[in-house]
């Protein structure tokens, strides 16, 4: 994703920025809410912003206008809900933004809300249907980290192709366009985030599991090897 500076019309820009807003107020309430009542959870936080900012960071030219890379934001979805991961991913994609010549300022709204809206949810939906159904949690970690990953990119595909309508297919042509070059790289980029989020989870069981005990992430001490 990761829409460039001024790519987008004015009016979807703003619009875009607006509908992120109401998310980024209850994201910062719920950060506020999980590190005063728990802030040796601190630690982890952090951790997560730094995965989500490194993995996001190694983008490979894609869509004119845009690129593709892994996103890294289903781990913090899954520690800490999918809220927690708005403002991390807005101060994210701003640092990237102003350092890396990642994405832009005008874009920044559409950038969150495919990216720390869309990404955290889809991840956060996977982790409780996992859950639910008794899925084995490596499983489940694995399918929440890829399906968050292209989850992203087919919001980024409806951005643009809502921005860019086909000339004459309209909008659904514009966004077939876009999402299948899109996945010519993010399918396997969001196959490698899957198995490289498992592999994150395993290092965060073997020394952090006191506090991932705190967040409920393992019950009956389960561990993603078994």
């Amino acid at each position: 994703m990761h829409i460039m500076e001024g790519f987008l019309p004015v009016k979807h820009a703003v619009g875009w920025s607006l509908a992120t807003l109401p998310f980024m107020l209850l994201g910062l309430n719920a950060i506020k809410k999980q590190t005063t009542n728990k802030p040796e959870l601190k630690m982890l936080l952090g951790v997560s912003a730094a995965f989500t900012f490194v993995l996001s960071a190694l983008k490979i030219p894609s869509v004119t206008g845009s690129c593709s890379h892994p996103t890294g934001t289903a781990l913090g979805a899954v520690l800490f809900g999918p809220l927690t991961m708005v403002p991390i991913g807005a101060i994210v994609l701003l640092f990237q933004t102003l350092l890396l010549a990642h994405g832009g300022l005008t874009t920044l709204g559409a950038n969150i809300f495919s990216m720390a809206i869309m990404g955290p949810l889809v991840a956060s939906l996977i982790y409780h249907l996992g859950k639910l159904v008794k899925l084995h949690l490596g499983v489940t970690i694995f399918l929440a980290a890829s399906l968050a990953d292209l989850l992203t990119y087919v919001t980024t595909s409806f951005q643009l192709a809502l921005a860019f309508p086909d000339a004459s297919g309209g909008f659904l042509t514009s966004f077939i366009k876009f999402s299948t070059l899109f996945a010519l790289t993010q399918i396997p980029l969001a196959i490698s985030e899957g198995f490289l989020t498992v592999i994150i989870f395993n290092m965060l069981n073997r020394y952090n599991s006191r506090e991932l005990a705190a967040l409920k992430i393992f019950e009956k001490k389960e561990c993603l090897r078994q």
